[in-house]
């Protein structure tokens, strides 16, 4: 999330985002859902309105907003500081699917709206937003081509997890935990094999050593 201070608006509206999606379960991604929030919230409905988008995959957006805002809230640096990556971003998607329990079929109606072509810039978006905030809350600090390959591939796996849990009426969701798991341990495979990779970069290939060898033949 922005460190900048929000403006009123924008507190009303991250304070309405979790109730929209529930409301949306039932009244749709509509003004219906703003007002029902508003009134179970104690928000005047004027500001509500004012402050909340009004179309569909705007709604979804900050929907998706309030959920990251929430998922900061929580894990704090103290929160996190016992666990290792892994745990961390686990903990991370977990905490998230709680979330959203409540707005459960409101989120797959989301889901099919920012998969319209026109709205699929948005859902890019907002998926690289979660992630880059995951990856953050849990301490990553990266600045070179892992910044993104970590954000890309998290996005991948929160992505399926969230299809897996949508489905999932397994008792405790016990199918989507064990799919999770799958998938991160798939992850952390990868990040050890990339570890291993950039540590032996004296015994690979080297296209400007061997180009180098070519003009300055070794004596």
């Amino acid at each position: 999330m922005s460190s900048a201070t929000p403006t009123p608006l924008e507190k009303i509206r991250l304070r309405l985002a979790l109730a929209v999606g529930e409301n949306a379960a039932f009244d749709g991604w509509t003004c219906q859902a703003v007002d029902s929030s508003a009134a179970q919230l104690g928000v005047d409905q004027a500001q509500a309105r004012l402050a909340f988008p009004k179309d569909a995959p705007q709604m979804v957006d900050a929907y998706i907003q309030g959920v990251d805002a929430a998922l900061e809230q929580h894990f704090t640096p103290e929160h996190v500081a016992k666990l290792r990556i892994s745990e961390r971003i686990r903990a991370m998607i977990w905490y998230r699917l709680e979330l959203m329990a409540p707005a459960r079929e409101a989120v797959r109606t989301a889901l099919s709206i920012m998969a319209m072509p026109q709205n699929v810039p948005l859902a890019l978006k907002a998926g690289w937003r979660s992630a880059d905030l995951m990856w953050r809350l849990a301490g990553d600090t990266a600045t070179d081509y892992n910044h993104y390959t970590k954000r890309l591939i998290l996005s991948g796996v929160y992505a399926s997890t969230l299809l897996v849990w949508l489905d999932d009426q397994s008792e405790c969701w016990m199918e989507t935990r064990a799919f999770l798991d799958r998938r991160l341990a798939d992850v952390m495979r990868f990040e050890k094999w990339k570890a291993n990779w950039r540590g032996n970069e004296l015994r690979r290939p080297s296209l400007t050593r061997f180009l180098g060898r070519l003009r300055y033949p070794a004596r």
